[in-house]
């Protein structure tokens, strides 16, 4: 357990955080599969730039991935692979598999414990921390998961309905009918596909836009 500092206090991750981690892990546009974290270094800059880790901490875990009894970044990988079970069980109202379920609460407990300390003149919220650092950068970014399940607003996760994509994202649209991560990418070519099957008379839209791919960026 580290020593509590006052002054190390990190950013809590937002739900957009979290869909940004998810589709980490995504496909080009034709259904083939893009590593967006293909090494610790680019998982730990990902996480160093949504505000979870300081500098100093993914210094210190570059350069001692092997002081850890699980490599980094399997376990950075293996964290998103269970949220992403837990997301498409809950698009499809289905039961999760158990070891995503598993996984991802171990990462929860090692979610920093905030608490009241002296600050300047008056109180200031710091952190009581429970792991280390890359453990709880995971528990972060897995918590806006959680506090969506608590909050009764997972029926608005959407997984999008291009087979190219499948991004996650939350459907804040008034109908809560929205199906496309972007209408800008995926939806205009769904549209662009359905302008297609209609000449032809046959081709589905929603089979042709898996090849009509996306911007990847």
């Amino acid at each position: 357990m580290r020593d509590h500092d006052p002054r190390d206090h990190r950013h809590a991750a937002t739900l957009d955080d979290t869909f940004d981690f998810l589709n980490t892990d995504e496909l080009d546009g034709s259904g083939h599969p893009i590593e967006r974290l293909p090494s610790l270094a680019d998982a730990i800059l990902w996480l160093v730039e949504h505000g979870l880790l300081h500098p100093e901490e993914a210094v210190q875990i570059e350069a001692h991935p092997g002081h850890r009894s699980v490599d980094p970044l399997a376990q950075v990988h293996a964290t998103r692979a269970a949220m992403r079970e837990i997301v498409e069980a809950l698009v499809a109202a289905r039961s999760a598999e158990p070891a995503a379920l598993e996984a991802v609460n171990a990462v929860l407990r090692a979610r920093a414990v905030p608490e009241l300390v002296v600050g300047e003149g008056s109180l200031a919220i710091g952190h009581r921390h429970k792991g280390e650092p890359l453990d709880e950068a995971l528990a972060e970014v897995t918590q806006p998961l959680v506090a969506l399940v608590e909050a009764d607003e997972a029926d608005r996760l959407r997984i999008c309905a291009n087979d190219g994509c499948r991004w996650v994202f939350h459907d804040t649209s008034p109908t809560g009918r929205r199906r496309w991560c972007s209408m800008a990418s995926c939806g205009n070519r769904a549209k662009a596909a359905r302008h297609r099957a209609r000449k032809r008379g046959a081709v589905p839209a929603d089979k042709a836009i898996g090849a009509a791919g996306r911007s990847a960026g």
